[in-house]
């Protein structure tokens, strides 16, 4: 099962993307997210920056450290 996460600004964590999706959910704005599996084997679906989305494949490591956004590890 897939838990979906807005990356709070304390929030720490580290995985792997193992998919990659963007979508129109207001019907105005692009939204582009990011599954990861964390250490622990759950499964987060985490929005990020577009610049971040396009950077990373999967099988790429991304990280969350506690004040700042999600970023390639």
């Amino acid at each position: 099962m897939v838990k979906s996460l807005k990356a709070g600004r304390d929030d720490s964590w580290e995985g792997v993307v193992i998919d990659k999706s963007r979508g129109m959910l207001d019907g105005s704005n692009m939204y582009h997210f990011v599954e990861v599996r964390l250490a622990d084997g759950e499964s987060v679906k985490v929005r990020i920056g577009r610049q971040l989305w396009k950077s990373i494949t999967v099988g790429d490591r991304i990280v969350k450290q506690p004040g700042a956004d999600p970023a390639k590890g």
